[in-house]
């Protein structure tokens, strides 16, 4: 098939890396402009941008899509089979919608109609979900509206990231995207509508990863921490100092202390802390203006009192 490929981080490189290696013809990719990054705000091409060079691929980085009249052109020009669209990060309008012969397909990391929106795979992690997956539809001019093509399913590990989960649905997503347009080559896909119920699944924003030791049990501080490791890390302050918990788990306690309250803190025991139905275990933790470190080591260099308050 002769592709028009849209994508923009390492998860949809994986999908434009399946086609290519499939032998699909990608005659254009299109991602979003480089950016500043790091300290020395260096500016850095995307991940699909990156192999797309690589693979001697045209390359357009439009910096928007809607009323581009020159980007229009350009896909007319190709007169692309179908567009692919994974993780673009820019809303397809219309007039990109309607040039390809098979239409526009997307790779979306969620069983639609559940979790439409920017952040699928992080809401999932955060919600404590058991099962996710990938669904391929048609594009529509909606959020994640269209009709399903094909979908897989996939567990959550209970102790899985979002990170971790990112990783193993972008291959998932590769593997389908693939299949999904040989089937419709073929002609032997049946679109279905989606379920009118749904549930939304909005930007990741700042605010979200400060732990609130008075509402959260240990199972929704858990998954929290789980949900946005790696993307920005939840914290809590102590003694005025930024705390942020990359990995925790679930114990029972039944102490009395107050929720965020340290009730074990030992260089070979580890970090408890208070919640409102029991209490976790940090495993590990970063300190202010310090890096990632195992909870035992961090321990045997910075000093953290029994009774000290989280909050």
């Amino acid at each position: 098939m002769n592709i028009v490929f849209m994508g923009t981080p390492d998860f949809a490189k994986e999908s434009l890396k399946a086609l290519v290696e499939n032998g699909h013809n990608v005659q254009l990719v299109i991602t979003n402009p480089d950016k500043p990054k790091g300290r020395g705000m260096k500016m850095i091409a995307s991940d699909v941008k990156i192999y797309a060079v690589e693979q001697g691929i045209n390359v357009e980085q439009p910096i928007k899509v809607r009323k581009n009249e020159e980007l229009f052109a350009k896909i007319k020009d190709i007169n692309p089979d179908v567009i692919c669209v994974v993780a673009y990060g820019k809303i397809i309008p219309k007039e990109i919608l309607e040039i390809p012969k098979y239409g526009c397909i997307n790779v979306h990391g969620s069983l639609l109609p559940k979790y439409r929106g920017a952040a699928p795979i992080q809401w999932a992690v955060i919600n404590g979900e058991k099962e996710t997956g990938i669904t391929t539809m048609f594009m529509d001019e909606g959020m994640d509206t269209g009709d399903i093509l094909l979908t897989e399913k996939t567990t959550i590990g209970d102790n899985e990231t979002t990170g971790e989960l990112w990783q193993r649905l972008s291959i998932i997503g590769a593997n389908l995207l693939v299949k999904t347009l040989s089937e419709l080559e073929k002609g032997n896909l049946e679109p279905r509508k989606q379920a009118e119920e749904f549930t939304l699944a909005p930007m990741i924003e700042k605010e979200m990863a400060h732990i609130d030791w008075q509402t959260k049990n240990s199972i929704e501080i858990k998954n929290l921490v789980r949900g946005l490791n790696p993307i920005m890390g939840t914290y809590s302050f102590l003694d005025d100092k930024k705390i942020k918990f990359w990995k925790v788990d679930v114990i029972s306690n039944e102490s009395n202390a107050n929720p965020g309250e340290v009730i074990l803190a030992d260089s070979k025991q580890g970090l408890h802390i208070k919640t409102v139905d029991g209490a976790i275990s940090v495993f590990e933790i970063q300190g202010e203006n310090s890096k990632k470190m195992n909870i035992l080591d961090y321990l045997r260099g910075n000093s953290i009192q029994v009774g000290a308050k989280f909050n």
